[in-house]
């Protein structure tokens, strides 16, 4: 059972629990991924099983990729997304030069998310696995430490309202390697005046990988036919 695997990752788990399970049931130790997905986030992850396969994995992980997000509007979270802690935003509603506008109407939605779509440099959140100095972000914030990010580039290529129903709005976007979707949400959120966090995340694409090809994760020890991307 070695190669390259489409794999759907569930909800509620890491992708390092995704290889710790790959491990216990293949019993190969050399695992590894071409792309992490947030505990919150579930779809495509590319898999390497073997020693062979993992010094390949670089071939993938800097792939485009596309995700459909869920944002919810009118609060904050310190992570970003619904695993951190969450508070009504105090953001006053300014848009236009005018403050105390009502909740915002799909139109401005829609000039928002579009005024996104380019190369840009966006800021990681803080809470991430970006190293500062050899540690990662994640655990200087945990620590309460000053954490100090620089935007990093990104190219958000194309991005579309599915559906929008204050708080609750739903959009898929294809973007470059490395970007983050919490910090699209959360800019968003900002642009928009009211603030906002990831509360669901898909990730469909990975280049031309589809997760219409991958096999659910807990699937695998019953699946002969092992999708195999090489």
């Amino acid at each position: 059972m070695l190669g390259f695997f489409l794999i759907n990752k569930p909800k509620g788990i890491t992708s390092h629990d995704v290889v710790g399970y790959l491990r216990r049931i293949t019993g190969e130790k050399t695992i590894g991924h071409a792309g992490t997905l947030d505990p919150l986030a579930e779809g495509l992850m590319i898999v390497a099983i073997g020693r062979e396969f993992t010094k390949r994995i670089s071939e993938f992980s800097k792939l485009d990729k596309e995700y459909m997000a869920e944002a919810t509007l009118g609060a904050i979270s310190t992570t970003y997304d619904a695993e951190g802690d969450i508070t009504p935003s105090n953001l006053p509603l300014v848009r236009g030069g005018e403050v105390g506008l009502p909740t915002p109407q799909e139109e401005d939605v829609m000039e928002v998310l579009q005024g996104f779509v380019g190369k840009q440099g966006q800021m990681p959140p803080i809470y991430s696995a970006k190293k500062i100095k050899g540690q990662k972000a994640y655990n200087l914030a945990r620590q309460g430490k000053a954490v100090e990010l620089v935007p990093v580039p990104i190219n958000i290529y194309e991005i579309k309202l599915l559906n929008y129903r204050y708080p609750l709005l739903k959009f898929s976007v294809k973007v470059s390697s490395g970007t983050y979707i919490r910090s699209l949400v959360h800019d968003l959120g900002q642009k928009l005046g009211v603030g906002a966090y990831m509360s669901g995340l898909i990730r469909t694409t990975v280049g031309d990988y589809k997760l219409e090809q991958a096999i659910d994760l807990y699937q695998i020890k019953s699946v002969v036919d092992l999708h195999l991307v090489i």
